[in-house]
């Protein structure tokens, strides 16, 4: 398995939060609470064979 950490902000408190993305699955999304508020966030992800290509962080219910 293949993962990549990125940094992000939280788009409900706005502080800066840590994603370990398993890259093995090209596109994938999936719920996972903020580390400092703990509010779920709908977390949209693009892989490719060189890391992630892109992230996008929104409220769950966005």
């Amino acid at each position: 398995m293949y993962t990549d950490i990125i940094q992000q902000t939280c788009p409900y408190c706005g502080e800066p939060i840590e994603l370990v993305i398993d890259c093995s699955v090209a596109e994938q999304s999936y719920i996972e609470d903020c580390q400092v508020c703990c509010r779920p966030i709908t977390v949209s992800v693009q892989c490719s064979d060189t890391g992630v290509e892109s992230v996008r962080l929104a409220h769950e219910n966005e």
